[in-house]
């Protein structure tokens, strides 16, 4: 790429003129996704780190100084950073979510438990609603606690009290193991 044309864009980005964007992704748009690639391993992801990139790069468009770096330099930071980000993100999902199919915490006794002679609906119905409410998305509709909070239109702090709040009623009523139990028989 020629000087002059990477002057060229570097002043229509500190213009936020769109074609800046138009002209980077013609000239680096491959370059880039080759960089978001070999970070991630995945295509889609890649192209959806590039399309995430040219989005920051707008966004920060302000804050390039061609003093510090070079154009191609500070696009391949945002790019690699954002990557890496990304990769971070997905791990740690997947580092966190339940593997039930390779858990054995359902098998502990749970076999033994008939819940049609635990009132298992009577109890919950002593417990407030606002805690039937995230229990029941939690634990018997399956929802992440993320997912509780943007289902049920409630900030994702709350639902973690009340989920708290809940389980420990619960363990009024059943005891500690029993509670456990009582939620694990009804979630399998």
């Amino acid at each position: 790429m020629s000087i002059l044309l990477e002057k060229h864009i570097v002043e229509l980005l500190q213009e936020r003129n769109d074609k800046a964007i138009s002209l980077l992704y013609d000239h680096y748009g491959d370059t880039l996704f080759g960089v978001a690639y070999k970070v991630v391993k995945d295509e889609e992801l890649a192209q959806d780190i590039v399309q995430e990139s040219f989005v920051k790069i707008w966004k920060k468009s302000d804050t390039y100084d061609p003093s510090k770096a070079k154009l191609f330099t500070w696009l391949f930071r945002i790019t690699r950073n954002t990557a890496i980000d990304k990769l971070r993100s997905v791990k740690t999902k997947t580092d966190k979510e339940i593997q039930i199919d390779n858990s054995n915490v359902y098998k502990i006794g749970v076999d033994s438990i008939r819940p049609e002679l635990m009132d298992i609906q009577e109890n919950l119905d002593k417990i407030e609603s606002k805690y039937q409410i995230v229990l029941d998305a939690l634990f018997f509709q399956g929802m992440t606690q993320q997912e509780a909070s943007e289902e049920l239109d409630i900030p994702l702090g709350t639902i973690k009290s009340r989920l708290k709040i809940g389980l420990r009623e619960l363990k009024k009523i059943y005891g500690s193991s029993l509670a456990l139990l009582a939620l694990l028989t009804l979630v399998s």
